[in-house]
């Protein structure tokens, strides 16, 4: 427990001292991240939180964890470096979407290759238990690295919901790596959660400074790395062990709906109606509570708590449920949520 709230404090500190010079930097340099059509905000803002986010982080775990383990830290280290790179440099001057794609294959491949960090199996999704080739382990896992990274990015366009968002990700993984026994992992959770509290002072309506890709690249990796950690380290415990979840990837979608589910919906749209996936506009669905009439604070909390309804939820019937049923009943509580916003805000439209 002390190790978790070491974790937790010195990330805090950091960061929250280290905020007020970066904004002062930036404001002094003119690091600004000016509106336009998609922005959901009408002022120049600092964009370079991320920054503080990772410092603050990363001393913590390097500082109270062991490196040397057999989590291979070091190179979860080395691909957090990359997406900090990338997402600097984007954040200062934009960076094309092919570079920031290499980048973030390049990151998921450290960890997937020399951390470790895989999905061995589909751990009873589709009904397969039995371990994957290595060849289809690695690209699967590479893959779902990406796409949560990604997801992450592309949730992050409010103040407010994208750290928010990660407190409760990171918090709920903690808490069960604390109690499941596995501490260091725990104790990188709460690090992540004391940084990310620290930047939210400065996030929450009116924003001082938004965290950026390089914070919402970070986050996203380390959602990643966490997500894929608890499905093998879960499926890994025994049957009676009271900590083992049924149905690790229906509870590991679950923390991670939000996100997920607005990249998946997203992009589906994109390809429906014959444009590239990653072309931007504003069909995230944090962009139809706004246009909805919602305030940023209000749509925060509401996306905040539907995703605390749908993780607890999702923690009362994994044993009660199969896996694709869990994983039904969450797709479809989002799904009526967006269709419903959706209404609201085309006729809020309609009406303006």
């Amino acid at each position: 427990m002390l190790l978790l709230a070491f974790s937790f404090l010195t990330a805090f500190a950091l960061t929250y001292f280290a905020i007020p010079s970066i904004i002062h930097i930036a404001r002094d340099k003119q690091l600004y991240d000016v509106p336009g059509e998609r922005s959901s905000h009408y002022e120049s803002t600092p964009s370079l939180g991320g920054i503080a986010i990772f410092s603050g982080a990363i001393f913590s775990i390097i500082y109270w964890t062991p490196l040397g383990g057999e989590d291979h830290l070091q190179y979860v280290l080395c691909a957090m470096l990359i997406l900090l790179l990338i997402g600097a440099k984007d954040d200062i001057s934009p960076v094309s979407a092919n570079k920031k794609i290499i980048s973030q294959i390049m990151a998921a491949s450290i960890l997937v290759l020399k951390s470790d960090v895989r999905l061995e199996s589909l751990y009873g999704f589709m009904g397969l238990h039995q371990p994957l080739p290595e060849a289809l382990v690695i690209i699967l896992s590479i893959f779902t690295i990406f796409v949560i990274t990604n997801a992450f990015n592309l949730i992050d366009g409010i103040n407010g919901l994208a750290g928010s968002l990660a407190v409760l990700i990171f918090t709920t993984f903690g808490v069960w790596f604390f109690v499941a026994g596995f501490a260091v992992l725990a104790a990188i959770a709460f690090a992540v959660v004391g940084a990310v509290l620290a930047f939210l002072k400065y996030n929450y309506s009116p924003a001082q400074i938004f965290m950026g890709d390089t914070g919402a690249l970070m986050l996203g990796l380390m959602s990643a790395f966490l997500a894929i950690k608890f499905i093998d380290l879960n499926e890994g415990l025994m049957k009676g062990n009271p900590y083992r979840l049924t149905g690790g990837p229906a509870v590991a979608i679950g923390i991670l709906l939000i996100p997920l589910f607005d990249t998946i919906r997203v992009f589906s749209t994109r390809i429906i109606r014959g444009q590239p996936p990653l072309k931007a506009d504003r069909r995230h669905i944090h962009h139809l509570l706004i246009d909805a009439g919602k305030s940023h604070s209000e749509a925060t909390a509401i996306l905040v708590g539907l995703s605390m309804f749908v993780i607890s939820l999702v923690l009362f019937c994994h044993d009660k449920l199969n896996t694709h049923l869990v994983i039904l009943l969450e797709l479809g509580l989002v799904s009526v949520f967006s269709f419903y916003f959706h209404r609201q805000a085309h006729r809020n439209r309609n009406t303006n």
